[in-house]
């Protein structure tokens, strides 16, 4: 199931309160490959050890936020900054 178009209108990062917007496929696909060789964690520290099914991510794409059962997790600790990813 896709996230309503209205709610993602809504959504902003709880940090630097940019707008969001989904993840595409392509970038997905590398994320999951990052977090099934253990290469990418969050904000605090903590390895991703679950693959993202979908994700938002920063209009000016510098943080990813997880969707996890189709709800938007937007706590700040749960962010994930992109600098760590080279492979974009």
């Amino acid at each position: 199931m896709s996230i309503d178009r209205r709610l993602l209108e809504t959504l902003a990062c709880p940090v630097g309160k940019v707008s969001l917007k989904l993840v595409s496929a392509d970038r997905l696909a590398v994320l999951n490959d990052l977090i099934a060789k253990g290469d990418l964690v969050d904000v605090d520290g903590r390895a991703i050890d679950q693959p993202l099914q979908q994700a938002l991510i920063t209009v000016d794409d510098k943080v990813i936020y997880p969707i996890d059962d189709d709800i938007p997790v937007l706590l700040p600790d749960r962010g994930i900054g992109t600098q760590q990813i080279k492979e974009w």
